[in-house]
């Protein structure tokens, strides 16, 4: 994944038809997808995406009269085996890095990519170097 994609956070007004309204602007800016989840937590309803388009994005969410946060995405590769995401963490915990958000974005035969979204980026890529 590229060092210049982006994690966008949304929160969704909980009602029907919400999450469909922001799709359609995003569609109407020609934005699709590479990576994301949707999910209500107690009474919130919490969006993180990565989108094709970033200025597009940006675009279709103040289109949307939606509130978001950008952050970028640091990728790592790593072994789909036990015990990799407990490294991972570890070291960047003992880097004093903060993660936002964790994106399985593919998967190769033994090796899974993971895109981070943290406090601070370049500091998360100290931590992993």
């Amino acid at each position: 994944m590229p060092n210049h994609s982006r994690d966008f956070a949304i929160e969704l007004k909980p009602r029907p038809g919400e999450l469909a309204r922001v799709a359609s602007m995003l569609a109407r800016h020609h934005v699709t997808l590479k990576a994301g989840v949707a999910m209500a937590v107690g009474p919130r309803f919490l969006a993180r995406f990565v989108p094709s388009d970033v200025e597009g994005a940006r675009r279709a969410l103040d289109a949307a009269n939606v509130r978001f946060e950008e952050r970028e995405i640091v990728p790592v590769l790593v072994e789909s085996r036990a015990g990799e995401l407990a490294m991972l963490s570890t070291r960047l915990a003992d880097g004093g890095v903060a993660v936002r958000a964790l994106y399985i974005t593919s998967t190769a035969g033994n090796l899974v990519e993971l895109a981070i979204v943290a406090d601070n980026a370049e500091k998360t890529r100290r931590a992993l170097a």
